[in-house]
């Protein structure tokens, strides 16, 4: 029987450690022997990060980084503190600005006062105060208060981001599952997948080793255009689909009209197709800048897609796992 790890074990604090990149650097604290707080708006929800270390040494706690008070609470006593939280989209008083700049400057000014030695906030390529998208202006705000209130913190900006869970393939293959032909808009902008668990590699090292303040910039060891990577995709999930590039026009009136339901519903119901700030951003290369600090100085090897996606997009496949188990019994007969 495992036993419960002593009050002496250093404690880390991920803001957000129950979402998709969160959860992975949960993990990786867990199996580095450290305490994990996993401080969620919903700890209800977020049970299932338990088992990822020893008794009680992975518990969800309660925390809303647009307030001091719960925020400082989850901080108190801490030695390191990992920000993961982000917004694809806004809804009610989740605001880009309220969460992505306002947030992240509260958890970093907190972790100055109450003397953490180690934080790292998760950012993305693409933060830009003169992005023509709110997403990147507030990504680009927060890394300006963090870095005023922690100067010694270290700013992870990743490229799109692949793994179980994520919400860039699967968005795909749950929509070639259902429908004949795809829709793609501005496919000709460049992506830099980078594995999940790369990332938060980079967040444990930087925890745990000595990282040099600053931004990386986490790309895997592909560019790719979107339609490339949709093609590639297609092929994992063992489906043929007609690909189009969506007119802009198209593509705009589809976003607006998402997010007027969205407006019209008071949040009933969430535009997860594709926003118009989403469209926005998706109009710009999203790669690692040539003169970037990365992995590389890291001392991490990217992984390459092509080595996981087939580990979780099998269940979009037409007979999910059996068409594997189909295709190597056809072998076996041929």
């Amino acid at each position: 029987m495992s036993q419960p790890l002593p009050v002496t074990v250093p404690i880390v604090t991920i803001f957000g450690g129950s979402g998709f990149i969160g959860r992975y650097i949960a993990q990786r604290m867990a199996r580095a022997g450290w305490r994990v707080r996993v401080a969620v708006r919903r700890p209800h929800e977020a049970g299932f990060v338990r088992p990822y270390g020893v008794v009680g040494q992975v518990e969800p706690i309660q925390a809303n980084i647009r307030d001091d008070a719960s925020t400082r609470a989850a901080i108190a006593g801490a030695s390191a503190v990992v920000n993961c939280v982000g917004l694809l989209g806004e809804s009610g008083k989740q605001t880009f600005e309220a969460v992505m700049a306002d947030g992240a400057g509260r958890i970093a000014r907190i972790a100055a006062e109450e003397g953490v030695g180690e934080l790292v906030h998760v950012s993305a390529i693409g933060a830009d105060p003169e992005s023509d998208s709110a997403y990147g202006r507030a990504k680009a705000a927060g890394e300006a208060a963090v870095t005023a209130a922690f100067p010694s913190a270290v700013i992870l900006r990743p490229s799109v981001v692949f793994g179980d869970g994520d919400g860039f393939f699967r968005k795909f293959a749950g929509i070639a599952r259902v429908a004949p032909l795809m829709l793609i808009p501005n496919p000709d902008t460049k992506f830099q997948p980078v594995y999940v668990d790369d990332v938060a590699a980079a967040a444990a090292l930087a925890i745990t080793g000595d990282v040099a303040p600053g931004v990386y910039e986490l790309g895997g060891p592909r560019v790719a255009r979107l339609s490339r990577l949709v093609h590639e995709m297609l092929a994992v999930i063992r489906r043929r689909r007609w690909l189009f590039a969506m007119p802009r026009s198209m593509a705009s009136l589809q976003a607006w009209a998402g997010d007027t339901a969205q407006k019209a519903s008071f949040g009933l119901f969430t535009n997860t197709l594709m926003t118009r700030d989403q469209l926005r951003m998706l109009a710009k290369d999203n790669v690692v800048a040539p003169d970037a600090k990365g992995f590389a100085e890291l001392g991490i090897k990217p992984t390459p897609m092509e080595a996981v996606l087939d580990s979780y997009l099998y269940v979009y496949r037409p007979h999910g796992q059996y068409d594997a188990i189909q295709e190597s019994a056809a072998r076996l007969w041929n």
